[in-house]
């Protein structure tokens, strides 16, 4: 007996990538709004429950009302591998497309991302396909903005939450204290903590934070060269969004340089990503039907293939069109 072998439909992931402080949360946000989709965080550090402002996780504002999956949720001091990534990810993305939402993967932790695509024998790939979208920003123009924007940290309460969690027996090598901007300030707490006089702990304050704005400096660049090193893979064809001008102006005409250079210019690469797929099943259709009318055994009636599959063929009374209906193997 033979069987007949049909085509499975894929899913569509959007998958939205960059260095940390380049508007990838705010595209992914604009990219939900627009299709209808939901946000998976792929942040390793925002997986996390706490230190909301050390880790800039969006706010509930920012998020303009799309759901957000793996946004906290894993305890403070579990050890959340690429692995288990992953698999809840995998399970958010399902769950996501079940509902008929378009899933968008968003962060800036590659190796997580990379393992979700491509890990456990690519398994995610037989069953989605991957629009990949990169925002990138020159170095000069991103470093001078994620370092102001530790100094909006600060003003937001970085060194209170990073206080809350202080330990002095505390290991910097798990969990979310893993996060710039925590190991960071461990010189200046523990002097806090000892007593010390106040000029001396404004000397480790003003080092710590120089530590933080230099170790963010430090990690766009590593991502920088792992989004590079993925784009030389196969199967990695990332779209790149130069949202640079964007960072070179302030306030309103900052916002009309996003949606002119960055959110405008993504939605349509995602628009014509989403609409390949039935020009693509279209025309396999046709090719389909074309075969099995070829195969007929006249306008109207059956066909039996050599792996002994009925195929029922019909002309409809309109347009000369013709439907098929595949049966059971004889």
């Amino acid at each position: 007996m033979g069987s007949f072998q049909t085509r499975v439909r894929k899913g569509k992931v959007v998958v939205v990538m960059g260095a940390t402080g380049t508007g990838k949360s705010r595209l992914a946000i604009d990219l939900a709004v627009h299709f209808g989709g939901e946000v998976v965080n792929s942040d390793k550090m925002q997986l996390y429950d706490g230190l909301d402002v050390v880790t800039n996780k969006v706010t509930e504002e920012e998020t303009r009302g799309i759901p957000h999956h793996l946004l906290g949720g894993v305890p403070p001091d579990a050890d959340f591998t690429a692995s288990d990534f992953r698999r809840a990810a995998g399970r958010a993305v399902d769950a996501i497309a079940r509902r008929g939402r378009l899933p968008v993967v968003a962060g800036g932790s590659n190796s997580y991302i990379e393992e979700l695509i491509d890990g456990a024998g690519r398994e995610f790939r037989s069953r989605y396909e991957c629009c990949f979208l990169w925002v990138d920003v020159q170095s000069k123009e991103l470093h001078q903005f994620v370092a102001e924007r530790v100094d909006r940290m600060l003003e937001r309460g970085l060194v209170e939450e990073v206080r809350g969690i202080f330990d002095l027996e505390a290991e910097y090598g798990r969990g979310i204290r893993k996060a710039i901007g925590v190991p960071e300030m461990d010189g200046y707490l523990r002097a806090e903590k000892e007593g010390a006089d106040e000029g001396t702990k404004a000397r480790l304050l003003e080092a710590a934070i120089d530590e933080i704005k230099a170790n963010t400096c430090k990690l766009t660049c590593c991502q920088l060269q792992k989004i590079n090193r993925l784009r030389g893979l196969p199967g990695w064809d990332v779209r790149c969004v130069d949202a640079t001008h964007v960072f070179r102006t302030r306030g309103e005409e900052a916002d009309r340089a996003w949606d002119e250079l960055v959110s405008g210019p993504s939605i349509e690469i995602v628009h014509k990503f989403l609409n390949q797929e039935e020009k693509d099943e279209g025309q396999q259709q046709e090719e389909e039907e074309v075969f099995f009318l070829a195969s007929s055994c006249g306008k109207e009636g059956k066909s039996i293939l050599a792996n002994g599959t009925v195929v029922v063929v019909s002309a409809a009374a309109d347009a000369g069109a013709a439907t098929m209906v595949v049966g059971a193997t004889v």
